[in-house]
């Protein structure tokens, strides 16, 4: 079996080549990346690096050509029209190479009443997977738990949470046990299910107390819960551009939209994600 994993120098897809990289050889692993130069650690371990370009078609097909598996994480965009445009170069150029399975990342903010930026191309996703020639499997992320590590301590110093969620719940999972199913499922024949979709999360929501209270033990400072509202959020974080995007995120979060709890990953790793409270403390210790 041939593996092909784009994205392999970004957060999530550099973990996943790391956790595939413990399941097959790494003679079975190539890696997509924008500039190749900066993946010699990669050659060096034997893996093979080739350029890929989700707007040149030839150099994708160029890539994707003899590969069974193909784990396909999207570039980092903040609107849907990119990534839609990119999911369809990515499509033509893995049914003109004849890929064996595709791999790909959502997200679960896709529905169709959700105001999250990009909810348009994660709703797009597995519709035009699904009338593509391709056979296919979709793991959908819940929130990154990651992100909480750097951003405690400006929590500690406001004393609060912030999200502008009201009552309602956020669901998490950490990007190291995401990539471990991710590796899971691509390598493993029973899992990589055509039309398959999973969604990763911990085994329960948090509420913004709740999440604050998880907070204030990890850290030994007491945080509690004062959103800001959603402009605020947009303004205060709006460095690259980001604001809207990860204010519209949270305004799917207040409308309930973002507290799906599963119990896929047990299915795929036969135990549960690690837990919020254990994953910030390992973190932090």
């Amino acid at each position: 079996m041939k593996y092909i994993i784009t994205g392999a120098t970004g957060h999530l897809g550099s973990q996943i080549l790391k956790e595939v990289m413990k399941l097959v050889p790494n003679s079975d692993i190539s890696v997509g990346v924008h500039t190749v130069s900066k993946a010699k650690s990669l050659t060096d371990a034997g893996i093979e690096v080739l350029p890929i370009d989700y707007q040149n078609e030839d150099m994708m097909i160029n890539a994707l050509t003899d590969k069974d598996v193909f784990v396909y994480v999207p570039s980092k965009s903040h609107d849907s029209f990119s990534r839609v445009t990119e999911l369809e170069n990515v499509i033509a150029a893995a049914e003109k190479a004849k890929v064996g399975h595709i791999l790909a990342m959502g997200f679960i903010a896709d529905q169709e009443n959700n105001p999250f930026d990009l909810s348009a191309f994660y709703g797009y996703l597995p519709r035009r997977l699904a009338e593509s020639d391709l056979k296919y499997t979709i793991i959908k992320n819940a929130l990154y738990a990651d992100p909480l590590v750097p951003y405690l301590p400006e929590l500690i110093e406001r004393q609060n949470v912030i999200y502008p969620v009201g009552k309602e719940a956020l669901s998490f999972i950490s990007l190291e046990d995401s990539a471990k199913a991710f590796a899971k499922v691509a390598t493993s024949v029973e899992l990589r299910q055509n039309g398959k979709i999973y969604t990763l999360t911990q085994d329960k929501n948090y509420t913004m107390p709740e999440l604050a209270a998880v907070l204030t033990e990890v850290s030994g400072h007491k945080i509690g819960y004062q959103p800001v509202t959603l402009q605020q959020f947009s303004d205060l974080y709006n460095q690259g551009g980001e604001g809207h995007m990860l204010s519209s995120m949270y305004d799917a979060g207040g409308k309930g939209l973002l507290n799906v709890v599963t119990d896929d990953y047990q299915q795929i790793m036969g135990h549960p994600a690690t837990d919020l409270k254990e994953f910030l403390t390992l973190k932090l210790n």
